[in-house]
C-alpha cells in the first residue's frame, strides 16, 4: 500500500483525535440510535481532555454526514480544531472508537481501506461503450464512445438477396467501432495507471475490443459475462471480487519475498527492536504490520517522522528530543515509512506468522551504501 497520501496528515503537532464512527441507520429510530453512538464516542474524547476547537470539527463533520445520509460508517483524523483527514465506510467500522493521542490511530482505517489498485470498468456493445477510470486515490473518470460508424448494425435475415453484402458491412461497422473503443479504453487505463481491468458487455463486441486492446492491458483483463450498464451492481461485485484477488495476491507476494529475504539474513528484518533501526534509517521499503487494534507495543517519538525509538532515553541522549511522547509502535512506524515513501502490507492477525507481528522488506542493508 503506497502511503503517499498520508504525508499531509502529519504536519500539524497534534495532538490528534482519532475516531471510528458507526452511522448505519437500518431501524425506525436509526437517526436516534446513531446519534447516541456519536455522544458516546465524544463522550470519550471528552474524557481524554479533547481540545474543544478539535470535538467541535469533529462534531459538525459527524452531523453533516448524518443529514445527508451519506455514509454507513465514517473515519476522522482531526487536530488543531480541524478535520485534517477523513474517509466515508461502505459500511460500519469494525469496531467504534475514539482516542486522542500524540499520533493518529491509523492501522484500524489502513486495514479496512486495504490495498487500493487503479482500475477500468468498461461495457461494450456493437455501437460503441461506456469505460469507468478509477485512480488509486479514488478519482474517477467517465468516458462514453460513440462508434463512428452506426448503420448497419444488426445482419440481415437469411434469404434477404443482399444477405452477404449487409453481414459483411455489419461485421466492418463492429470492427471499426471496437477498434475505437479499445483506444479508448488503452487511453484511459494509461492514464489512471489501471491495475485491474473488467470488460462487459455484448459477446461478439467484447470478443472484438479484447482483439484490439494493447497487450498491457490484456494482461490484466477480465471478462464478465454480462451485458448490462456500469453501474451494475452484480458487475461491480465481481470487480471488487477481482481487486481483492490482486489484493491478497499482493501481501502473499510481499510475505514471501519477506520470508526469503529474512532466511538469507540480507534484506530484511524482524521484530520492534530491528524495524524501529531500519525505518529510523529511512531503509525500509515495505513495512509489514500486523492488523491488531488491541496490539499494546509501543514506541517513543519526537516531532520528526525519523525521531522514533524503543525508548524515551535513546531518543533524549542519541537524537536530542527534550519531549519524547509514548505511541502506539503501529502508529510510530506508519507515520516514519510514510515520511520516506515507504509501502505497507497489513497482514491478517490470524495469518501463517502469528507470532510476526512487525518487519520491514529493506531497500539496502546497513553495511551497504545507500543508492
Amino acid at each position: 500500500m503506497d502511503l503517499a497520501f498520508l504525508k499531509t496528515l502529519y504536519q500539524r503537532p497534534g495532538p490528534y483525535a482519532s475516531v471510528y464512527a458507526d452511522l448505519t441507520r437500518t431501524t425506525e429510530d436509526a437517526s436516534k440510535a446513531a446519534e447516541l453512538r456519536w455522544r458516546a464516542l465524544r463522550a470519550e474524547l471528552e474524557a481524554q481532555d479533547t481540545p474543544e476547537a478539535t470535538l467541535r470539527a469533529i462534531e459538525q463533520t459527524i452531523r453533516d454526514d448524518l443529514e445527508m445520509r451519506r455514509s454507513e460508517g465514517i473515519v476522522i483524523f482531526a487536530a488543531d480544531g480541524e478535520v485534517v483527514y477523513g474517509d466515508r465506510l461502505p459500511g460500519p467500522p469494525r469496531s467504534t472508537r475514539a482516542t486522542l493521542a500524540p499520533l493518529p490511530d491509523v492501522l484500524p482505517y489502513l486495514a479496512e481501506r486495504g490495498e487500493r489498485f487503479p482500475h477500468l470498468l468498461a461495457v461494450v456493445d456493437r455501437r460503441g461503450g461506456a469505460i469507468d477510470c478509477v485512480t488509486a486515490d479514488g478519482k474517477h473518470e467517465r468516458i462514453d464512445v460513440d462508434g463512428d460508424e452506426q448503420y448497419p448494425i444488426r445482419k440481415v435475415k437469411a434469404g434477404d438477396w443482399n444477405q452477404s453484402r449487409f453481414q459483411r458491412s455489419s461485421e466492418n461497422v463492429w470492427k471499426i467501432n471496437a477498434k475505437k473503443v479499445a483506444h479508448e479504453i488503452d487511453r484511459a487505463a494509461e492514464r489512471c495507471g489501471a491495475e485491474a481491468v473488467v470488460i462487459a458487455g455484448d459477446t461478439r463486441a467484447r470478443t472484438a475490443v479484447l482483439e484490439e486492446v494493447s497487450e498491457h492491458v490484456l494482461e490484466h483483463t477480465v471478462e464478465a459475462d454480462k451485458n448490462t450498464t456500469v453501474d451494475d451492481p452484480d458487475l461491480d461485485a465481481e470487480l471488487r471480487r477481482l481487486l481483492q484477488l490482486k489484493s491478497t495476491e499482493r501481501v502473499m507476494t510481499v510475505a514471501e519475498r519477506f520470508d526469503r529475504e529474512l532466511a538469507n539474513g540480507q534484506r530484511a528484518v524482524s521484530g520492534l527492536d530491528a524495524t524501529t533501526e531500519a525505518v529510523r534509517q529511512a531503509r525500509v521499503e515495505t513495512l509489514l504490520l500486523v492488523d491488531d487494534p488491541d496490539s499494546q507495543a509501543r514506541l517513543w517519538v519526537g516531532p520528526d517522522p525519523s525521531e522514533v525509538a524503543t525508548s524515551a532515553d535513546q531518543l533524549r541522549e542519541e537524537f536530542g528530543v527534550s519531549d519524547p511522547r509514548e505511541v502506539r509502535a503501529d502508529a510510530a512506524l506508519v507515520r516514519a515509512a510514510a515520511a520516506t515513501d515507504g509501502e505497507l502490507v497489513v497482514l491478517p492477525a490470524d495469518g501463517p506468522t502469528p507470532d510476526q507481528h512487525v518487519g520491514a522488506v529493506l531497500r539496502f542493508t546497513a553495511s551497504t551504501t545507500r543508492p
